[in-house]
C-alpha cells in the first residue's frame, strides 16, 4: 500500500457527507491524497443507466486499487456494465453497496489499502 491514504469520511446523514479534509459534500469522489464533490453532469451520470466509466477512471487515475462504489440510500444508483468491465479489465477489486455499508467498508480498506470510492448520501 502506498503510504498516501484516502480520506476518512467522519459522518453520513441523508444528503450529507462529512469528509476529512474536504468539509460538507452530498456526494462524493474520494481517492489516495484527496477527493472532490462528484459532479454528476460532469460525466452524464443519473441513477439510470448509473455511474459511468469515466466516474471511476478518475478513481484509478489517482492511484486506487480497491475502489467502493455506494449506490445510494436506497440503493437507487446503478452501475453501468461498462464501468464494471472497466475495473475488471484494470484488476480492480470492486465493491457495490448501499451508501451505509459502503462508507463503512470504505472506512476499514482506507487503512490497509488504496482505495477509492465514490458516495451518494440520498436516494
Amino acid at each position: 500500500m502506498s503510504s498516501i491514504r484516502s480520506p476518512r469520511i467522519r459522518s453520513l446523514e441523508w444528503g450529507r457527507l462529512e469528509v476529512e479534509g474536504l468539509g460538507t459534500l452530498k456526494d462524493a469522489k474520494l481517492y489516495p491524497g484527496g477527493g472532490r464533490r462528484w459532479d454528476w453532469a460532469e460525466t452524464g451520470t443519473s441513477h439510470d443507466p448509473g455511474i459511468q466509466p469515466e466516474d471511476v477512471q478518475e478513481l484509478l487515475d489517482h492511484g486506487a486499487t480497491v475502489v467502493v462504489l455506494s449506490n445510494g440510500m436506497l440503493e437507487r444508483l446503478r452501475v453501468r456494465p461498462e464501468t464494471t468491465r472497466l475495473l475488471e479489465k484494470s484488476g480492480v477489486t470492486a465493491h457495490v453497496l448501499p451508501t451505509p455499508d459502503a462508507v463503512r467498508l470504505y472506512n476499514e480498506l482506507r487503512e490497509t489499502a488504496s482505495v477509492g470510492g465514490l458516495f451518494h448520501s440520498t436516494c
